[in-house]
C-alpha cells in the first residue's frame, strides 16, 4: 500500500484550518454586498467590521486595516510609485514593486545591512525570509530608519500569526500562509495619508467588493493561536541535527529563524533532482520560493547571501505546519539519507 503523501511546503501555502472552514461556511450564508445600503448589505457590513476589529485585536494592531486580494496587491498599494528601496532578499513581488537596483545588501546570514537613510524613502524589509526563515532584527532596523526620517514597510507574510508584529509604518500580510484562505491579504497602515486613495471600497484605497467569507476566515485563523510553534521548534532541531550528521548544510544556522522554515543543502545533488526524488517518495518540499521554483535559475536570496550558483542550486526548503508530527520528520530524514546515498553510489 502506497504511503500517504507528506506535505512539508507550508511556507508556500498551508492547509485551511478547520475553524476557518467553519467560519467561511457560515459567512457564505451572508452573501450580500457589504457596500449595499439595504438590510442584507448592512448585516454583511457589520460582520465585516466586526472581523476587522477581531483581526486588529489578534494582531495587537491599533492602526488601519485594509483588506486586499492578497499580499501582492498589498505590496503594490504600499510601494508602487513611491520612493522605495528593498533588501536584496525580499520576495519577488516586493522587488518588482520597487524596481531596479540599488538594493539593501545582506550579510552571509541574510541579515539586512542599512546604509545612510534617506528622508521620506520607504524601506521594504521582510520580517521573515520565505526561503531561509531568517528573522530580520526589525526593532533595531526600524529605529534606525525612523531616526533618519525614513518609513519601514514590513512584509510579514510569513511571520504574522506566529511572531509579534514589528513597529512598522506599513505591514503586509497574507491569509493563506497562516491557515486562512487563499486570495486574501491585508495592508496594515499607521496613517492612511501614506497611501494614495483610488476610490471604491476599503475606505477608498482599493477597488473591488470585499471578500467577506475570506475575511471572516482570516479572523478565525488568527484567533486559532500558534501554540504548535513550540513543537515545531523541537521538530526542526531534530531535523537539522540529522541533516548535519548526514553531511548536509543548514542555511543561516547561526541567526534567529522562524521555527517553521528551514533551507538545507545536499552537497553534490541538485535541488531539481532532490525535488523529483522526494516527490516520488511522496514528500512535498520546494526549492526557493514557490513563485519562482518552476524555474532553474539560482535563488536570488542565496546569491545575495554569497552562495555561488552551484551550491545554491543544491538547496531545498522544508517548512512545517500545525499538522507536522515527529513521524513526518523521521520519514523525511530517512528519505534524505536514501537520496544522498544513491547519489554517492552513482
Amino acid at each position: 500500500m502506497a504511503q500517504e503523501r507528506l506535505y512539508l511546503d507550508h511556507a508556500a501555502t498551508t492547509p485551511v484550518l478547520p475553524s476557518v472552514r467553519a467560519a467561511m461556511a457560515d459567512a457564505l450564508e451572508r452573501w450580500a454586498n457589504p457596500s449595499s445600503p439595504h438590510g442584507e448589505g448592512r448585516a454583511a457590513r457589520a460582520a465585516l467590521e466586526n472581523a476587522r476589529t477581531r483581526i486588529g485585536k489578534a494582531l495587537r494592531w491599533d492602526g488601519e486595516i485594509l483588506f486586499t486580494s492578497g499580499a501582492s496587491e498589498a505590496i503594490g498599494l504600499a510601494l508602487d510609485g513611491f520612493d522605495a528601496v528593498a533588501s536584496a532578499v525580499e520576495h519577488d513581488a516586493v522587488l518588482s514593486a520597487v524596481g531596479e537596483e540599488p538594493r539593501l545588501s545582506v550579510d552571509g546570514n541574510g541579515l539586512v545591512q542599512l546604509g545612510i537613510i534617506a528622508k521620506g524613502r520607504r524601506y521594504a524589509i521582510q520580517q521573515v525570509n520565505n526561503e531561509t526563515g531568517v528573522i530580520q532584527p526589525l526593532p533595531e532596523l526600524g529605529a534606525r530608519i525612523r531616526a533618519g526620517g525614513g518609513l519601514l514597510v514590513a512584509d510579514c507574510s510569513q511571520g504574522a500569526g506566529k511572531l509579534q508584529l514589528p513597529d512598522a509604518d506599513i505591514i503586509i500580510l497574507s491569509a493563506h500562509k497562516l491557515g486562512g484562505p487563499p486570495g486574501l491579504g491585508a495592508l496594515l497602515v499607521k496613517d492612511l495619508a501614506l497611501l494614495r486613495p483610488t476610490g471604491g471600497q476599503e475606505k477608498g484605497y482599493r477597488r473591488g467588493t470585499e471578500n467577506l467569507p475570506a475575511i471572516l476566515g482570516l479572523a478565525a485563523a488568527l484567533e486559532a493561536g500558534s501554540d504548535w510553534l513550540v513543537e515545531a521548534s523541537a521538530l526542526r532541531t531534530k531535523l537539522e541535527t540529522a541533516i548535519e550528521y548526514e553531511d548536509g548544510d543548514v542555511i543561516a544556522k547561526g541567526v534567529p529563524r522562524l521555527a517553521t522554515i528551514g533551507s538545507y543543502r545536499m552537497p553534490g545533488v541538485s535541488a531539481s533532482s532532490q525535488l523529483i526524488s522526494f516527490d516520488l517518495a511522496g514528500i512535498s518540499v520546494s526549492a526557493g520560493s514557490a513563485c519562482s521554483s518552476g524555474t532553474l535559475k539560482a535563488s536570488h536570496v542565496l546569491t545575495a547571501m554569497g552562495w555561488d550558483a552551484k551550491a545554491a542550486g543544491e538547496v531545498v526548503r522544508v517548512s512545517f505546519g500545525p499538522q507536522t508530527k515527529e513521524a513526518d520528520i523521521d520519514r523525511f530524514i530517512a528519505t534524505w539519507k536514501t537520496i544522498r546515498e544513491r547519489a554517492q553510489a552513482a
